[in-house]
């Protein structure tokens, strides 16, 4: 029974990933390369679509507190690089500030969906609920006042913490929607780490691991930059997509003109 449930998850992750990275109109060019942000339509509602698609589940106390969390810390993701990148104009504050805004939305999908408050009472910018996130909030922005290496540490820093948290709020759900949710934003947040350690080398600097160990830190930089949706496991899935025939061919992926969770 659960071997036919998993499958029929798997089918529709597929099909609906498909339908949803369908190429579009816009550009999700590379951290250094203009100023394009990769806000096309399909980035901004493709992941929280199929999160209203999947099936409604029994939510924990801890499955609501960890969506509380991670609403909250996206929020501070985003606003640190706001405000990192009208102080140096650096492109990959202002590219990753507009992919943790997607990590938002996503996450408040799942509020939304289970009726669930939303912690952010207050979107004004560097405002927080929570006093040790209004807090961290106010050092790292401190911080990424000194030098572009510092702004650029506090990236890495915000990053090492938010895979970290994803790491520990998935071996806490068996929702299969928050799961879908969370392995998407942290193959997001490990490209955004691997963004920032390379500008961090580039400046003859290193970044030393706060959160995750750092054997884990070097396995993720040293590994290739992740594309595509995956599932609950992690899995890429939009990979199935490609082949023949025109309907594959008018759903596949191209990643590097789209990339639905960066």
């Amino acid at each position: 029974m659960n071997s036919t449930r998993t499958m029929r998850t798997v089918a529709s992750l597929t099909f609906l990933a498909c339908l949803l990275l369908s190429p579009v109109t816009g550009d999700a060019r590379g951290y250094g390369r203009g100023p394009g942000h990769g806000t096309s339509p399909g980035n901004g509602t493709g992941l929280s679509t199929i999160i209203a698609t999947l099936p409604y589940q029994e939510l924990s106390p801890e499955e609501e507190t960890g969506l509380e969390k991670m609403r909250e810390e996206e929020k501070l993701a985003r606003d640190v690089y706001q405000t990192l990148f009208t102080k140096w104009g650096m492109t990959v504050f202002s590219r990753i500030a507009s992919s943790e805004q997607r990590h938002m939305d996503a996450v408040k999908a799942l509020l939304d969906k289970y009726s669930r408050p939303d912690p952010v009472t207050d979107p004004t910018p560097g405002v927080f609920t929570d006093p040790e996130l209004q807090q961290l909030y106010n050092d790292l922005v401190a911080q990424g006042q000194t030098s572009m290496v510092d702004a650029l540490q506090v990236g890495a820093t915000i990053e090492d913490l938010d895979i970290k948290d994803l790491y520990d709020l998935l071996a806490q759900t068996d929702n299969t929607d928050i799961q879908v949710a969370y392995q998407n934003l942290v193959k997001g947040s490990r490209n955004h780490l691997r963004a920032f350690v390379s500008l961090i080398f580039a400046n003859d600097a290193a970044y030393g691991a706060q959160f995750l160990t750092q054997e884990q830190i070097d396995a993720i930089v040293a590994s290739p930059r992740e594309r595509g949706m995956v599932n609950e496991n992690g899995e890429q899935i939009s990979a199935n997509c490609r082949g023949k025939g025109k309907q594959r061919r008018r759903a596949s992926v191209n990643s590097s003109r789209l990339l639905l969770v960066q």
